[in-house]
């Protein structure tokens, strides 16, 4: 069978793709990912669209900082998800599945194009969860006045295809209509890391904050804050700014090690706590390989992650300035880790993503 992913620009967007990515293409079925140009396919067969007019959208990115952050997720998700991306791509997704007549499109949940193209199409479409039910949901209804003068009743179409995730229940509580699979960061095969710290063993404190933040002014201080944190850990820290990033950091303390990107997958297996932005991907990843999470959330669905991650007792949500506080505590309390390696097992009990492969080849 032909399955086309469609995915937005970020990383972060990508990801949740991959292991479906892997595992049709692994049971030999054709797959095709369209995306913006700035989309990073990872080598997979890859046609690039188009991206909205950088006038259009760098003053609305830029107006970010200005405005409250649930303001901030209408205007992306209404403005910019759901209306110019799809004003950009959707010419490149019609001809996409026009020419390549899939049988299946799977879109992670903020990419829309592929959306109004499947139904426009008649093919069937599924939703690859990012985030958090709830999130998703709200998500879809920012996204609605304008999906909805371009295909009315698409909204409540797109709200009853198959919702496909890695997410377990104990952290997004949510049964009907889900479907969860396996994550594949509980199977953490550990790589030895470069010995950055020169012979230190003290625990590894892992530092990330996605690979957007880095790029915003009003978010990239926390990078200078959590230094400063870090001054006072000890523990070795490694540092990841994102291959984006433009900082000039000052004043990086001996025990911490910056880097601009290092696969999450290689860090996790190290790590004794992950202080990160909760971002879906670096939550997600950390609760897989059973990691306690420090989290300072900035903008989008980052803070209702984090509560999740509180309320399951696998981490402490922090303003930045309590990023050393928060950091001793978890490393300190071992109910922190109990609580992630509780969570990273009740994944490893999903099914693997190759169970849905099979089970759609039988449909046909």
């Amino acid at each position: 069978m032909r399955v086309l992913f469609a995915s937005t620009r970020g990383a972060g967007h990508f990801g949740p793709l991959v292991p479906f990515l892997d595992a049709f293409t692994g049971a030999g079925h054709e797959v095709l990912v369209v995306g913006p140009p700035e989309l990073d396919a990872r080598g997979y067969p890859f046609r690039p669209g188009a991206s909205p007019p950088e006038d259009v959208l760098g003053p609305i990115w830029a107006s970010m900082g200005s405005i409250p952050p649930a303001q901030g997720e209408v205007v992306v998700v209404g403005t910019i998800f759901a209306r110019l991306n799809v004003e950009a791509m959707l010419p490149t997704v019609r001809a996409a599945i026009e020419e390549w007549l899939p049988d299946l499109v799977l879109r992670e949940s903020s990419e829309f194009a592929s959306a109004v193209a499947a139904d426009e199409f008649e093919i069937e479409h599924a939703r690859v969860a990012v985030g958090l039910h709830t999130v998703e949901e709200g998500s879809l209804a920012f996204a609605s006045p304008a999906l909805e003068e371009r295909r009315p009743g698409l909204v409540a179409r797109i709200a009853n295809t198959e919702f496909l995730t890695c997410w377990p229940e104990s952290v997004d509580p949510r049964s009907g209509g889900v479907r969860r699979f396996r994550e594949p960061l509980t199977q953490v095969a550990t790589k030895p890391l470069p010995d950055w710290w020169h012979g230190d063993d003290r625990p590894l404190v892992y530092v990330t904050f996605g690979s957007v933040a880095a790029q915003l002014a009003p978010t990239a201080v926390v990078y200078e804050r959590a230094l400063e944190a870090m001054t006072e850990i000890d523990a070795r820290v490694l540092l990841t700014v994102g291959v984006g990033a433009n900082l000039e950091l000052t004043r990086v303390p001996p025990n911490v090690h910056v880097e601009r990107w290092v696969p999450q997958a290689d860090v996790l297996g190290h790590a004794a706590v992950v202080v990160g932005h909760g971002g879906s991907g670096t939550t997600l990843g950390a609760l897989a390989a059973g990691v306690p999470l420090v989290v300072v959330p900035l903008f989008a669905d980052q803070p209702w992650n984090a509560a999740r991650v509180a309320a399951v007792g696998a981490g402490i949500v922090a303003p930045i300035d309590g990023i050393c506080a928060a950091v001793e505590r978890v490393l300190g309390e071992e109910s922190y880790a109990a609580a992630a390696r509780r969570v990273a097992a009740e994944m490893r009990e999903h099914p693997h993503v190759d169970e849905y492969v099979a089970e759609r080849a039988l449909r046909g």
